[in-house]
C-alpha cells in the first residue's frame, strides 16, 4: 500500500535532517573550456579544483581524484540517498561512476578540439553497496585508444578493495 501526501504529512519522515542540497555551475561554460585544452590538462584541473566539476559529479557526490595518460579515478561515499527500492545503493550509481571512468580515461588521451561520447558500456555488478560500505573507487583504463573509437574498462572497488563491479566500454572519438 502506498503512503498517500495526507499520511506523509500526519507522519512526516522520523529524520528530516536526511537532505542534500545541490549546487553547480553552468555546464556549458565547462564544455567551451573542453574543447579549448588537451582532454589531460582539462581533467586535471577538475582534480585540483581550478575548473569546477560537472553537475552530475555534484548531484551524485563522485569527484574526479586522479588522471593519467590513459587512466582515471573516481570516488564516491554511497549513503541513503542512493538508495533504490530494494534497500541497497542503485546500481546506476555504479554505471555513472564507470562510465564517467571510462570516459575520463579516454578523454585523458585526446588533443584539444576533439570530444568523445559512449557508444556501449557493458556493467556487470558482482556486490551489493550499502550506505555504510564507505568510500569507493573507480579506475578506468584505456584498453586501445583509437581515432574515432576507442576502448576502455573500468573497476569499482569498494572500501576494503573488494571489487563491487566492472565494465567494459566503447566510445566514439570526434571533433568537437
Amino acid at each position: 500500500m502506498a503512503l498517500e501526501a495526507d499520511d506523509l504529512a500526519a507522519n512526516p519522515p522520523a529524520h528530516p535532517d536526511r537532505s542534500r542540497l545541490v549546487e553547480w555551475n553552468d555546464p556549458h561554460l565547462n564544455a567551451r573550456q573542453a574543447a579549448t585544452m588537451p582532454g589531460r590538462d582539462y581533467l586535471e584541473g577538475l582534480v585540483d579544483g581550478s575548473i569546477p566539476r560537472p553537475p552530475m559529479g555534484a548531484l551524485m557526490g563522485m569527484r574526479l581524484t586522479a588522471v593519467g595518460d590513459g587512466t582515471a579515478t573516481f570516488v564516491c561515499t554511497p549513503d541513503e540517498s542512493h538508495y533504490n527500492t530494494i534497500g541497497i545503493v542503485h546500481g546506476g550509481l555504479v554505471c555513472t561512476l564507470l562510465d564517467s571512468a571510462v570516459g575520463c580515461a579516454v578523454q585523458s588521451t585526446l588533443p584539444a578540439g576533439v570530444g568523445y561520447t559512449s557508444i556501449e558500456l557493458k556493467v556487470s555488478y558482482l556486490r551489493p553497496l550499502h550506505h555504510d560500505s564507505g568510500e569507493i573507487t573507480c579506475v578506468g583504463t584505456v584498453v586501445k585508444p583509437g581515432r574515432r573509437v576507442a576502448f576502455a574498462e573500468g573497476v569499482v572497488t569498494d572500501a576494503q578493495g573488494k571489487t563491487i563491479a566492472t565494465a567494459t566500454s566503447s566510445l566514439l572519438v570526434f571533433p568537437l
